[in-house]
């Protein structure tokens, strides 16, 4: 403790509530929002705060060690920055910012296809940092490729596919206030610096702003895309694969069968399919499938360190975190997304030792209990 009053919140939770404050409707609702009503994005928050940890007393939890092998590189924490698209939004650096803060406290760092700054400038900005690319896989299997490939020239060491996205979700804060940044151009960097979407236009981006923006809405999504289309992944990308957006045990199964190396257990923080399952309540069930076979992480609902630690004692490896940093990239740019990491895990380092745990892979599900109920 300095005695100094800290720019931002301690308790991460705050910072929606902040971030409503003093963004514009539009950024703030485009993050925050979720499908529908908002019920998944609730279920969420619900499963975490359902289980509830049971500390243990008299273990030596005097000297601590938060890293974790994690799709084999060793992490300092069990953290990553999750995929979060058109993040010039929330402030001018947007994605270089947060690449940045995350190299910058030895996290990974996930690039959105989405992202507003073209891959190769965000990846340059975070010099050594550990960098993964987030895939949209898009009808245009030649650009999926060349997106590939730059991302490996780039130096990203995994990728992760979001399946979740075959269509973009009813988002009634976004439809009352019809906006969706993509229509404007935003969020679109990546594909618009890029040969193969360029060779599917009659004319030059800048010549013709609109033409692009339409053939980028034709090829982002690609509803058709089963199973069956997994191999073409493995031949364009040598490194490992993760497929985020896995809920059900079988879908997990199916992914191990096709040779991948992790799933993500997540519902896109509630922003997909309304009323579905907490993304939580699916880690047990995915992990007692696959935990033997796949990398399994997780994400959706993670706001504090008693968040992490609840996900890791299900069985997670490490987990994404959304929406905190991105209100703290709005709040105060770099420095706003290094404080969310940093807060995040000296809760977590505390969380674990007050509990009775010196490392992230001591934790089970017996560390928690559910519904209060041993």
């Amino acid at each position: 403790m300095t005695g100094a009053v800290p720019r931002m919140p301690t308790d991460l939770s705050q910072l929606e509530a902040l971030a409503t404050r003093r963004l514009g409707p539009g950024p703030v609702g485009y993050v925050a929002g979720s499908a529908g009503n908002g019920s998944t994005e609730r279920a969420n928050r619900a499963a975490l705060d359902r289980r509830r940890i049971v500390p243990r007393m008299l273990r030596d939890v005097h000297e601590r060690d938060l890293s974790v092998d994690v799709l084999g590189r060793r992490l300092p924490a069990p953290l990553a920055l999750a995929p979060v698209g058109v993040l010039s939004i929330l402030h001018p650096e947007g994605e270089i910012a947060a690449a940045r803060a995350a190299a910058a406290q030895g996290v990974p760092f996930v690039l959105s296809s989405a992202s507003s700054t073209p891959m190769e400038q965000v990846t340059e900005a975070m010099g050594d940092g550990e960098r993964w690319f987030q895939l949209y896989w898009s009808k245009d299997r030649a650009v999926a490729a060349s997106f590939l490939d730059r991302a490996k020239k780039a130096g990203c060491t995994v990728l992760l596919v979001t399946l979740d996205t075959p269509l973009l979700a009813w988002r009634p804060r976004d439809l009352d206030q019809a906006y969706l940044p993509f229509l404007h151009g935003v969020g679109t960097a990546n594909y618009f610096s890029d040969p193969a979407f360029q060779a599917g236009l009659a004319r030059p981006v800048q010549e013709d702003p609109n033409a692009a923006v339409l053939h980028f809405v034709s090829m982002f999504a690609d509803p058709a895309k089963t199973w069956a289309d997994l191999p073409w992944l493995r031949e364009h990308w040598d490194g490992p694969i993760v497929l985020k957006g896995i809920q059900h045990p079988d879908d997990a199964r199916r992914a191990a069968d096709a040779g991948m190396d992790g799933v993500v257990v997540s519902n896109h923080g509630g922003r997909q399919v309304a009323g579905a399952v907490g993304a939580l309540d699916a880690l047990p069930g995915v992990v007692a499938a696959v935990g033997e076979r796949l990398t399994v992480l997780f994400d959706s609902g993670i706001r504090t360190g008693d968040d992490v630690f609840k996900a890791l004692a299900l069985g997670a490896k490490a987990v994404l975190l959304g929406r905190p940093y991105a209100y703290g990239l709005g709040l105060d740019g770099q420095s706003g997304v290094e404080w969310v990491i940093r807060a995040l895990l000296a809760e977590f380092d505390l969380t674990l030792a007050l509990a009775g745990y010196a490392r992230p892979d001591q934790l089970t599900p017996d560390s928690l209990s559910a519904d209060g109920h041993f």
